[in-house]
């Protein structure tokens, strides 16, 4: 397994929106409280997607993938676009995996490169949440982001139920 990591821009963007509907999908199914809920299609998926290809458009979000023959399995993203006041600043969103590709390291390779994204484009530091308990919560840690607090019944499990969340940082340059 050779994965690649990549920047999309916006064409790119939008031909990778059927792959990132099947991570999605697979993601909000396997439990994943990432802002959606059960039962979770692809149909479902297809405008979140088409909304961050417009944000990568307007330079708004950079969106990573991590490809495995060509086919997106991985994502992650950053909010580039903040305040006046809070241009140094960052907000990571959707580090998701599909199921079938975990525990090849594709996580911490899309994470890394968007550090290094971020960076580049002069953010200092890096914010993110993410469900407390969960198996992505485990992953911050282990690379460098330290864990800032809890907001008890924060969202919602995507199956149902409240679900607290535990929020991160880490300072990238």
């Amino acid at each position: 397994m050779i994965a690649t990591i990549r920047l999309l821009d916006a064409a790119e963007a939008r031909a990778a929106i059927p792959d990132l509907c099947e991570v999605l999908t697979d993601c909000v199914n396997g439990g994943a409280s990432v802002g959606f809920m059960q039962p979770y299609g692809n149909a479902d998926a297809a405008p979140y997607w088409q909304v961050v290809a417009d944000a990568v458009a307007s330079g708004a979000t950079l969106l990573l993938v991590a490809e495995i023959d060509g086919r997106a399995v991985g994502t992650v993203q950053v909010g580039a676009a903040q305040m006046p006041n809070q241009p140094h600043r960052g907000d990571l969103k959707k580090l998701l995996v599909h199921r079938s590709a975990r525990g090849k390291g594709l996580a911490r390779l899309l994470m890394d490169a968007a550090e290094r994204e971020a960076a580049a484009r002069g953010k200092m530091i890096l914010v993110l949440d993410t469900a407390t308990g969960s198996d992505a919560e485990a992953i911050y840690p282990r690379l460098g982001w330290e864990r800032v607090g809890v907001i008890p019944d924060y969202a919602l499990w995507p199956q149902g139920g409240l679900c607290d969340t535990t929020l991160f940082y880490k300072r990238v340059a």
